[in-house]
């Protein structure tokens, strides 16, 4: 697994750019869409609640499972994409899998859809 954040920081600014400020271009439209895609679902926007909430910053798979009537299965699978979209990262631990949140991302994605102070939203 990666350990590159999908909607990493471009090369030529290490802090990004908010909606309001500057069109994003295609690469980062695309991997922004991916996180987006990523969160486009109400059982993946609640796991990635529960592990970005939980004292310690992490959470076993074992704690995740139960607060939902979803197979585990299901449940894996909705933690593998916000995986690949590098909302969260996992470590196994003997049997159990731990999951914890990715910062750089979260905080990444929150930068690029806030808007500044003080700057007017566009009007027509």
């Amino acid at each position: 697994m990666s350990n590159q954040s999908p909607v990493a920081p471009s090369r030529s600014s290490a802090c990004c750019p908010s909606l309001l400020e500057t069109p994003l271009d295609e690469d980062q439209s695309a991997e922004l869409a991916k996180v987006f895609k990523a969160l486009g679902d109400p059982v993946r926007v609640r796991l990635l609640s529960l592990i970005a909430s939980r004292a310690g910053g992490e959470i076993c798979v074992c704690d995740l499972t139960p607060a939902f009537d979803l197979s585990q299965p299901t449940i894996s699978h909705h933690l593998k994409l916000l995986r690949q979209a590098g909302l969260i990262d996992s470590e196994r631990r003997g049997t159990w899998v731990y999951y914890r949140l990715v910062p750089e991302t979260t905080d990444r994605l929150a930068a690029i859809l806030t808007r500044p102070a003080g700057l007017p939203l566009a009007t027509p």
